[in-house]
């Protein structure tokens, strides 16, 4: 049996299709024909480069909309529970604003998610110097990260969907980081209503590596996501100090405003007089997952009551980083001539965590000539009455 096939027997399995997976199966709309996901023009990078946007769908309507221009997703509209369908992801209607100025709206970041202290690591023996473009600190991979770099596409029609493959050669140096580093992207549109991300890598080497997937979630739609409701399977959280940098400590969520094992909505403690809270204006913190190491598993679940939307987010990933928008600050128009403000929309970022090249008890991020690096991450979509 293939490894993809193996893949989706297990998701299926893992995921089920309870009654809100089967309302959003009704919802019936056209289908992708095989081999034929469409692309369009969607502008040019200023310098020079073309720029398409595929579109990926499935017989249930959904419908996922991505861009060779930081492998962003630039819309995913999903069923509500009167079957409607809705834009659930924050973004622009253009490239110049994407490139003009986005908080990393819907991007594929890399080389290395989230953050690096003081923009230096050491490996080998030998030390490193990145763009310390958040302030002291190196973030989502620097100046022109992942997210700002044009993919080169393929698509095909997959055991589970149509795919779109996107590929890219991180030269040795970019950005400071070492290795000729050969990495691809493979987004699939699930016919279970699950956007599947596979990430994989090879470098002649020795590296760091930690991709993530960085978009804005609203599931209502609209309005801020104080009320959404947000379940993280995590017994403890990695506390950071006023940069934003992991401390080296594992600490328990339990009498912590980070205790979201049972679902909480993310308004109901996030005004609390805690140091954590105060360091990032809300929450923007990674929490360490119980689980087995490597293993896809459910990393969480967000539920919004008015629209009925259920998403679950499961990853092979050890960290979950969950931010609540705190950053968004209305000085951003976004699609549709929506103003994003404080909190608009959250993230929920599987990754390795930060800053675990000068953290030596953290899970490894270190990548060598000869291993192959592979990540998934899946955003599942459903709807509860």
């Amino acid at each position: 049996m293939s490894t993809n096939r193996t893949m989706s027997t297990m998701i299926r399995r893992m995921l089920g299709l309870g009654a809100g997976a089967a309302l959003l199966a009704s919802c019936a709309g056209p289908s992708t024909p095989p081999g034929a996901i469409p692309s369009e023009p969607f502008g040019t990078t200023p310098d020079g480069q073309a720029v398409e946007l595929y579109t990926l769908r499935n017989n249930n309507g959904v419908e996922a909309r991505i861009m060779t221009y930081g492998g962003i997703i630039v819309s995913l509209k999903v069923p509500d529970k009167n079957g409607q369908l809705g834009d659930v992801v924050l973004g622009y209607d253009s490239l110049d604003s994407y490139v003009k100025n986005s908080p990393y709206f819907g991007a594929l970041i890399g080389r290395y998610g989230n953050r690096i202290a003081k923009g230096h690591f050491t490996l080998d023996g030998i030390a490193y110097t990145l763009a310390t473009n958040n302030y002291p600190n190196a973030l989502h991979g620097g100046l022109k990260g992942f997210d700002k770099r044009v993919w080169s596409a393929t698509t095909r029609e997959g055991l589970d969907g149509g795919e779109l493959i996107l590929s890219y050669l991180s030269k040795d140096d970019e950005e400071g980081y070492p290795g000729n580093l050969k990495v691809t992207a493979t987004y699939t549109l699930m016919r279970d209503n699950a956007l599947r991300l596979q990430y994989r890598a090879e470098t002649d080497k020795d590296t760091v590596l930690n991709l993530t997937q960085h978009s804005y979630f609203n599931l209502a739609g609209k309005g801020d996501i104080l009320k959404h409701q947000v379940m993280i399977p995590a017994d403890r959280f990695t506390p950071v100090d006023a940069t934003l940098i992991p401390t080296g400590e594992l600490r328990p969520v339990e009498k912590t405003p980070f205790d979201f094992r049972a679902p909480t909505a993310i308004g109901a403690r996030i005004g609390q007089d805690d140091e954590q809270l105060k360091f990032g204006g809300g929450y923007d913190q990674n929490w360490v997952i119980t689980k087995e190491f490597g293993k896809l598993s459910l990393m969480g679940r967000v539920t919004e009551q008015e629209s009925g939307r259920v998403l679950e987010v499961f990853s092979t990933e050890p960290g979950l980083q969950f931010y609540s928008g705190n950053f968004l600050d209305g000085t951003i128009t976004g699609k549709g001539g929506w103003v994003y403000e404080r909190r608009a929309a959250f993230c929920m970022e599987p990754q390795h965590y930060p800053n675990s090249p000068n953290e030596p008890a953290f899970p490894t991020t270190e990548l060598k000539p000869g291993q192959v690096y592979h990540n998934t991450i899946i955003y599942r979509f459903a709807v509860q009455p």
